[in-house]
């Protein structure tokens, strides 16, 4: 079947109907999930007890309590036809893994019994030394545990009952996503609870939420099938830009094709199953680019929901005759994909703390936690960046669509000129609502209205939105944990460092909103010319000034990721109990190795591409313009008539030439880097190749404009974004 076949294919498929269950969606919303109710329902008194004070308390969960939740859960599954188990964890893929066993053991009578106890819940032994792991477990120190998260409910996928855990080493190392972002929740908590204290003795607890909004492609399943680029490395590494992509601007917010808004309905109603919130959904901006987001949650509980839905949208894709494209960047000339965290925190007393108060000292609470944020990215710009590095996603960063690769925040004009007020005026000066009273001299006041309040700049990484902060440049394949992890330390740190300075202005007799303010205005002079930018991220003048500002405009994927492991890093880290320095450089292993594979693993592909699809399709063309040319001199005894003939053949001699000439010399950069043992500069000299990328695929688009369209051998942009 040629490309043409596969083509008529696509535009054939007829739309699959979504399976619409009856009902409300609250009617059958976290049927599959153990969450509250359930517990209720199927654990006895002190099980249920004993698991409340697990995820509410941090209490240990014994043993006791384990086989009564473990009892309750298995006829709970049963009940769903459930007939396997398995500890569902996050180790450094960037992805999620699973073991699964069946419930039966033997009866002793011949026969098998399902059975399900609280060892079985709370604990397997994956082999540790096949993950990625850093030099921590070696292939003769395979032994790693996997441990339930209770705070993460469980939840049924098809037949198999799914338990959240983390995934640590027998040494007690964490090699996973989960194990360091649930510790960054506890200590940004622990760092902004006597902060909150001195506005609400009652505060006991501050929580992380997240609100991410996933961005991705899709294709015809057909059409992916027949591209090798797309189906190894997740995006087009050739292709001419169609005449039509995204310039006239009609794709976004436009009507949803058929066929997409049937898989949008079956991915939906699958994740409402599973007590995933899914909100929204759109078009996006590129061609059969689309997004999708939920209402905010926990950001433990929100991180382990994107997982899902993502495994969730290559499943129900297939479907519906798609492929789900979560690469960063799948196609060249038109928007790639991020996912953005929108970031936040709030008191187990109901109380958002970035945004404004009801009152001046819920005002000041709000002024207090906003600007030790800004602080806390402005002191670890370079590891905020480095938290969202990677091979896939230094394509989009800086593309003239996504935020550049310089972290700066966002503010708007409103909170920017609130902040200039606050260092003019003295530290006793109330911070009110604008139109909640009326106005008196001096009155530093933050309007009503106040979401609307700030515009959106989209080239900003790091946006102040109204409540909440978008951290707009994780990339669309990223686990959030690692981005969320480095902020919620970074803002851990910097708490404990606002507390002391708030601790000595107390013991000088302040009173406690003055202590604060004296506390706060050294940081607002030293963050609001610095960090905070309004302006296009997008201009040269822009990265010039950065520089000059001191923020880090490195764009060397492997030199970013030594931010983990520097000094102020490692003491961040260490200090906040999130990573332990052994952590932080087996992780630095981890993030080098894996840029290594994936540009090795795209060059490869680019340069067998090129000779045995590109090229024989160039020369069989060349074959039949040369025959056409002998013709014409045998009929006319001359080239006079062949000049456009003579032209093209000219040009493929070039293209032909530069594009073997340029995957021979990749071919040996390669070698030359794999005989580098340390795998920091092997990861420089891939990064190398990576940059001569374009010198290859460049003569190789060229081509695709010459060669007979009939002969080209992939299918090409036009086919491949316009078929819904």
């Amino acid at each position: 079947m040629d490309r043409f076949d596969l083509v008529k294919e696509s535009f054939e498929k007829k739309e699959v109907p979504a399976e619409v269950p009856k009902g409300k969606t609250s009617d059958y919303f976290g049927e599959l999930v153990f969450d509250r109710k359930m517990m209720c329902k199927y654990l006895d008194a002190e099980s249920l007890q004993g698991l409340l004070d697990c995820i509410e308390g941090g209490h240990a969960l014994d043993r006791k309590t384990a086989d009564g939740v473990a009892r309750g859960m298995k006829d709970w599954a049963m009940k769903h036809g459930v007939t396997h188990v398995t500890h569902w964890f996050q180790p450094l893929t960037e992805g999620t893994a699973e073991k699964h066993d069946s419930l039966i053991d033997y009866d002793g009578k011949g026969g098998v019994i399902e059975t399900f106890d609280g060892k079985m819940l709370a604990q397997q032994e994956p082999d540790a030394s096949s993950f990625p792991n850093g030099g921590i477990r070696a292939t003769f120190e395979a032994r790693g545990y996997t441990a339930w998260d209770p705070t993460s409910p469980v939840f049924i996928l098809e037949d198999t009952l799914c338990i959240p855990t983390i995934f640590i080493s027998y040494t007690g190392e964490a090699l996973d996503y989960k194990t360091p972002l649930k510790r960054s929740i506890k200590a940004v908590s622990d760092a902004a609870v006597p902060i909150c204290k001195l506005f609400d003795p009652s505060v006991s607890k501050v929580y992380s939420y997240l609100g991410w909004e996933q961005e991705y492609f899709l294709v015809d399943e057909s059409l992916y099938s027949a591209r090798a680029d797309l189906m190894i490395t997740g995006r087009t590494l050739f292709g001419h830009n169609s005449s039509k992509n995204q310039q006239l601007d009609d794709h976004y917010f436009g009507s949803i094709p058929p066929r997409v808004t049937a898989f949008m309905r079956d991915l939906e109603v699958a994740g409402h199953r599973l007590g995933i919130p899914l909100k929204t959904r759109h078009n996006e901006v590129a061609p059969n680019q689309f997004e999708l987001a939920p209402i905010y949650g926990e950001v433990n509980l929100a991180n382990d929901q994107n997982q899902i839905v993502m495994n969730l949208m290559n499943r129900i894709a297939r479907k519906h005759g798609f492929v789900v494209l979560l690469h960063e960047k799948p196609f060249d000339g038109i928007n790639g994909s991020g996912k953005h965290n929108n970031w936040s925190l709030g008191t187990d007393t109901g109380t958002p703390l970035l945004a404004p108060g009801k009152d001046a000292m819920g005002n000041l609470q709000f002024v207090t936690f906003f600007v030790n944020v800004l602080a806390a990215v402005q002191k670890h710009n370079a590891l905020m960046k480095a938290s969202i590095a990677s091979a896939t996603n230094a394509h989009r960063l800086g593309a003239n669509e996504a935020p550049p690769a310089i972290v700066s925040a966002f503010l708007g004009r409103t909170m920017t000129d609130v902040l200039r007020k606050l260092l003019e005026v003295p530290s006793e000066t109330p911070i009110d609502i604008a139109g909640k009273k009326g106005k008196s001299l001096g009155l530093v006041e933050i309007p009503e209205i106040f979401v609307d309040n700030t515009d959106r700049n989209r080239t900003s990484p790091f946006a102040f939105t109204g409540n909440r902060f978008e951290f707009r440049a994780v990339g669309s394949s990223a686990n959030c944990s690692g981005a969320m992890t480095t902020l919620n330390a970074a803002v851990a740190e910097q708490l404990l460092d606002f507390k002391v300075a708030v601790d000595r202005e107390l013991a000088s007799g302040k009173k406690t909103n003055v202590a604060i303010m004296d506390a706060l205005k050294p940081i607002i002079k030293s963050v609001i010319d610095v960090v905070c930018f309004d302006g296009n991220g997008y201009t040269e003048e822009w990265k010039a000034e950065a520089a000059r500002r001191g923020l880090d405009v490195e764009t060397n994927v492997p030199k970013m990721f030594c931010e983990f492991t520097k000094p102020s890093a490692v003491e961040m880290f260490t200090r906040t109990g999130v990573y332990t320095e052994k952590e932080l450089q087996a992780r630095n292993e981890v993030k080098w190795e894996t840029y290594i594979k994936k540009v090795q693993i795209e060059s490869r592909v680019m340069v067998r591409m090129a000779l045995n699809h590109i090229i024989p399709a160039a020369l069989e063309y060349k074959s039949r313009l040369l025959k056409e040319v002998a013709l014409a001199k045998e009929v006319y005894g001359n080239l006079d008539n062949c000049a456009t003939e003579m032209k093209f053949l000219s040009d493929i001699n070039q293209f032909v030439e530069d594009i073997s000439v340029k995957a021979e010399s990749m071919r040996e950069a390669r070698k030359a880097a794999n005989k580098i043992e340390n795998v920091y500069e092997r990861a420089l000299a891939y990064h190398e190749i990576a940059e001569s990328f374009p010198a290859l695929r460049r003569p190789i688009d060229k081509l695709e404009e010459v060669v007979d369209n009939k002969l080209w051998p992939l299918p090409k942009y036009r086919e491949l974004l316009f078929i819904n």
